[in-house]
This record gives structure tokens, sequence and C-alpha cells, in this order.
């Protein structure tokens, strides 16, 4: 049986030191490691404000820096066993 993700449009973007939170429409917020995604942890405080939201708001788009991030992705159980692994063997 599929689980219910709900309305995951994001309502907004904020990073930390080595962080990224998204705020999600249905009130939940993800926070991940910069460390996923080398583009994002290497840009500048400008090249990460300046995004677009793709895909009615699942996806998020930064041009400059070519980084694409799927919120529906972010919220599936292989991704997260996927990184806990890779984590775990480095």
């Amino acid at each position: 049986m599929a689980r219910e993700i709900g309305n995951i449009g994001v309502k907004n973007i904020r990073f930390t030191e080595d962080k990224i939170y998204f705020e999600l429409k249905d009130g939940r917020e993800i926070g991940v490691p910069l460390e996923w995604f080398p583009r994002l942890k290497n840009a500048t405080s400008e090249e990460r404000e300046n995004y677009y939201l793709t895909a009615n708001g699942t996806g998020v788009h930064w041009e400059k820096i070519d980084e694409d991030i799927s919120i529906k992705y972010l919220l599936q159980e292989k991704f997260y066993l996927l990184q806990s692994s890779v984590e775990k063997t480095v």
C-alpha cells in the first residue's frame, strides 16, 4: 500500500551552516545535511537564495549552480536508507 504524502509543496527554504531545511505547506519541515548536495554546500548565500519551485512546488531548482532537489524523493524511505548506508561506509 502506498503511503500518503499529503500536500508537500514547498513553502519556505532556509539554510544553516551545515543543513538545508524545507518548510512544507502541510506544516512539516525536512532538514537534510548540505553534504548530500555539494553544489549547494559550496554555493554562496546569494546563489543559495536564488532558486525557483518546479513541479507544483514539489521540486526546487537553482539555475546558477545547476542543482535540483525533489521533495517527493526526500520523503521516500529508500532515499534515507541509501544516504544512511553511504554515510556509514565513508
